[in-house]
């Protein structure tokens, strides 16, 4: 937080907590003279310079990792020591570092080690039996793991107890803070914290961009939104001539409807696109390129125009949507040139123009570097490539260099997520910068697949993926495409819901700290059926979980973001629920019922929030629909 004090805070004297100590959840030792060796059972740590004990080549550094937790959100002056014993007396200069990466005990070995960040603490002379305290305060984050490696760079070897030492002195990180009284939750407004100036999210390097997707704009005819083109075509199983009869309708959602619009309507509705992003704290649209000609072109130019007239700070990158073009690299590089020659086109510090093509393995890098060329002779135009791939993995080598960053579409699906660090690193181990996919969820009806997010536990996963993980970017898939189930923005399923809880995220990417939740706020997530329910309308075409999504479940979710550990009362399906919340972000889940859901948050007899699902769960659906509802108590 920066500038004046948080709305509804108050003020008094900070008062010290007791410390949190916590042990290390796994450590380890590698040596380079043994680089294949693994020493997870061993009761000591060693670390040794480069040359160690008159050996060239030789060097041994240590790994050790903690999970820190309760920590309450506001905590001030939190400070981290690293701590560690020794098991003899030597002149060794130890260093302690930020590890990134991922690795097991039980196979890390020096082929394999992780990446050790620059040292944040050091350390000179060890004795036995006597900790050593080193300040890794700069690495706190909050509440999550934290890895450090340790190692030398003078002296002689240096051995440490570890976890499996019998003595109970392995390493250990201290957690000390202080808290201030409780805020008292008695301001209004949308989100469960206050979000920073747009000029000082903005000052950030790390950048947050949603995924536009031009077939589908607030409106598509300027009607109201009973009787528009998405309730008379999309959303009814029998629009456009019955052509989507046999799946339900095209759509399960849309854009939140509005009244008609005097004027040039689609230019206002892009405006209107562009300030809900930049309310949000988003730096601007990823638009897919579909074609260089039609409605789709057309609608693209009208984002770039409105971008240019509500917010000169909000950029526009071009995404070349390689799925659909087929035009070649001169081609394209006109089109380019022509949106690149917009104020509102994103470029770096250096002055390249950002171009994100999407499935960008479906040309070859020789491809990709003949657009460049012609961009930088023919234009005078240098472009920072940042593709993204179906494959990362198997393009990365070729692209590289070419490119300024990396990125892929990603998965929908908590189970998806296990590779975000590890995509990450390669592309730092590169030397690339890494835009990480965030999303909600994910179901195509006209496809017959739908992806299980698991509630807001998909969402939560990759936003606290991209942080914990130091991702660059993040691009937020998607903002609108509604044909996928993906959508951030405000709609009748989900209002703001979900674009409020990435509010939260984006700014801990942003500030590099979990903000301060200073009103209580709550989100309820359901779906309106059960996963396994059978529509009642004629739908023959069902939707069925994709392969390797997470395994489907049917549950209510209650997310709160309190700024003091209260009550919380639920009816859920007619059913009375009650559970004691922490402070801060918490999910807590239900099994789903039929009927209405509703929660309220209760603290020392006062009732502080209350919401109420719009939407209520049959047993007998008309159509299947496999979304993630969502409503919040701040709307």
């Amino acid at each position: 937080m920066s500038g004046a004090t948080a709305a509804g805070a108050v003020t008094g004297t900070a008062a010290v907590a007791s410390p949190i100590t916590v042990e290390t959840a796994k450590d380890t030792y590698l040596s380079q003279d043994a680089p294949t060796r693994t020493h997870e059972s061993y009761t000591w740590l060693s670390v040794c310079a480069a040359t160690c004990d008159g050996k060239a080549d030789a060097e041994r550094r240590a790994l050790a990792s903690f999970t820190v937790s309760g920590v309450p959100s506001g905590a001030k002056n939190v400070k981290l020591s690293l701590e560690v014993t020794a098991t003899r007396t030597t002149d060794t200069t130890i260093a302690a570092s930020k590890v990134t990466g991922s690795w097991a005990a039980a196979t890390a070995n020096w082929a394999n080690k992780p990446v050790f960040g620059t040292a944040i603490a050091t350390a000179k002379g060890l004795v036995k039996d006597e900790t050593k305290k080193l300040d890794v305060t700069s690495a706190y984050t909050g509440n999550g793991t934290y890895a450090f490696g340790l190692s030398s760079t003078a002296g002689a070897q240096g051995v440490l107890h570890s976890s499996h030492s019998t003595t109970g002195k392995g390493p250990r990180l201290v957690v000390t803070y202080t808290t201030a009284p409780t805020p008292t939750p008695t301001a209004t407004g949308p989100l469960p914290f206050d979000l920073p100036a747009k000029s000082t999210l903005r000052a950030s390097a790390k950048k947050v961009f949603a995924h536009y997707f031009t077939p589908y704009p607030i409106s598509l005819d300027n009607k109201e939104g009973s009787v528009d083109y998405y309730a008379k075509n999309y959303l009814n199983p029998a629009g456009e001539s019955g052509k989507h009869a046999a799946y339900g309708g095209l759509l399960r959602d849309r854009p939140k409807p509005r009244a008609a619009l005097s004027g040039d309507y689609q230019l206002q509705d892009m405006e209107t696109e562009v300030k809900t992003a930049a309310a949000a704290g988003i730096d601007g649209f990823i638009v897919d390129m579909l074609s260089l000609s039609s409605a789709n072109w057309t609608r693209l130019k009208l984002l770039v125009k409105a971008a240019e007239a509500v917010d000169s700070g909000f950029t526009i990158v071009p995404m070349p949507d390689m799925t659909s073009l087929s035009a070649d690299a001169a081609t394209l590089a006109a089109s380019l040139a022509e949106l690149a020659a917009s104020k509102s086109s994103y470029r770096l510090p250096d002055g390249r123009v950002v171009v994100s093509p999407f499935k960008a393995e479906a040309k070859t890098a020789a491809w990709w570097a003949d657009l460049i060329d012609i961009m930088n002779t023919k234009y005078g135009i240098k472009v920072a490539l940042v593709p993204t791939f179906l494959n990362f993995s198997a393009n990365a080598s070729a692209f590289a260099s070419i490119s300024y960053g990396f990125s892929n579409w990603g998965n929908r699906s908590p189970a998806g997520q296990t590779g975000i660090a590890s995509n990450i690193k390669k592309a730092h181990d590169l030397g690339k910068i890494w835009m990480q996919p965030v999303s909600v969820q994910d179901e195509r009806p006209n496809q017959s697949i739908y992806d299980e997010a698991l509630n807001t536990q998909n969402l939560r996963t990759t936003w606290e993926g991209s942080i914990n993980n130091s991702a660059d970017w993040v691009q937020l898939t998607t903002w609108n495409d509604f044909s996928e189930g993906t959508q951030f923005t405000p709609s009748p399923h989900n209002d703001s819901a979900y674009l409020d809880i990435s509010s939260y995220y984006l700014t801990w990417l942003k500030t590099g700290k979990a903000p301060a939740i200073v009103r209580d706020t709550v989100y309820l997530t359901h779906r309106t059926q059960l996963a396994a329910a059978k529509p009642t309308g004629g739908q023959t075409k069902l939707m069925a979980p994709r392969s390797g999504t997470s395994t489907p479940r049917d549950d209510v979710e209650i997310l709160s973001f309190l700024t003091g550990a209260a009550t919380v009362n639920a009816t859920i399906g007619g059913t009375a629920k009650t559970y004691s919340a922490k402070a801060g972000l918490q999910a807590q889940l239900y099994p789903l019922a039929n009927g209405t859901n509703k929660v309220s948050v209760v603290r020392s007899g006062t009732t502080t929030v209350t919401v109420t699902s719009p939407w209520t769960v049959v047993a007998a659906p008309v159509v299947q629909d496999l979304q993630y509802h969502a409503v919040s108590s701040g709307r």
